[in-house]
């Protein structure tokens, strides 16, 4: 398999990110050490374009966008959707940073015919809205694993479908990221398996700690091939729960990863802004974000 990195795969599409108008010019290396902050649009609970807003409000980088729900023709793919999107994105500077393909949870990429069809309309919308990542879920009904064995006919299905949409998603500039409960060494083998550089792991080191694997030992073995990472820890604030996020910290400056951090974190006050600007700031604080 070819290992391309992450940053070898985005570097010839932030250029053009750039020049379009969605990402300030200089792009992620004036970013303290290359991260910026974005959260999940469902977590903010503040799904469609107004978001953008909220996100502003909070002083993020960016918001993680839901496709929408499993329709034959997904909302994020109606170009006059969008470009409510494209305008606020001009009006407050904040940028769609991934696209979330949340409705997988309810019906699976594995077993759903609609599965390629909608990973190319995602793969689309996403190049439009000048992101890179999208977000491929597999939780619920989506889940790749049984107890602690793997569905070995959905994970076959799957990677029959990755490898089918892989080559849109590279022309396209975009990453097709996997979340998933499965461990570092289970995602490497589908993606060893699919065998292209468009298809990575997306992080979630709240998830990865709740499933009891050595998050920091899992990220340095994954590598480059992370695309992007969730931050949360159930229902408290950064680096008050049960996620360890010193040795967090240390393997992601290990392997190097510049790019989006997305807060999927809860609100222990009640007070949704200020307990995502708090989470923020802790991260800022923790990975030496200007």
């Amino acid at each position: 398999m070819n290992t391309l990195s992450r940053r070898q795969f985005l570097a010839g599409t932030a250029a053009g990110v750039a020049a379009w108008g969605l990402m300030p010019a200089a792009g992620y290396a004036q970013a303290g050490k290359g991260i910026r902050l974005s959260a999940c649009d469902w977590s903010l609970g503040a799904k469609g374009p107004d978001g953008l807003n909220v996100a502003k409000a909070i002083r993020l980088d960016g918001l993680e966008v839901s496709a929408g729900e499993a329709t034959d023709t997904l909302q994020i793919a109606d170009p006059s959707y969008r470009e409510q999107y494209k305008n606020l994105m001009k009006t407050t500077g904040i940028v769609v940073s991934s696209v979330a393909m949340g409705f997988l949870n309810g019906s699976p990429l594995a077993t759903e015919p609609r599965g390629v069809a909608w990973l190319e309309q995602t793969i689309g919308a996403t190049k439009d809205l000048g992101a890179s990542v999208i977000l491929i879920a597999f939780f619920g009904k989506g889940d790749l694993r049984k107890g602690n064995e793997l569905k070995k006919a959905e994970v076959d299905a799957l990677v029959g479908k990755l490898k089918e949409a892989a080559p849109k998603a590279k022309e396209s500039g975009v990453i097709l990221g996997l979340e998933n409960t499965l461990s570092a060494k289970q995602n490497l083998d589908i993606l060893e398996r699919v065998g292209h550089d468009a298809v990575q792991v997306y992080y979630d080191i709240g998830n990865s700690t709740s499933n009891g694997y050595d998050v920091p030992a899992e990220i340095r073995l994954l590598g480059g091939r992370i695309c992007q990472f969730h931050f949360k820890d159930g229902g408290h604030y950064l680096g008050e729960g049960d996620v360890a996020m010193q040795p967090v910290a240390e393997a992601m400056n290990a392997i190097g990863y510049k790019g989006w951090v997305v807060l999927e974190t809860s609100v222990p006050s009640k007070d949704r802004d200020a307990d995502f600007r708090k989470n923020a700031n802790f991260v800022r604080g923790l990975l030496g974000v200007a």
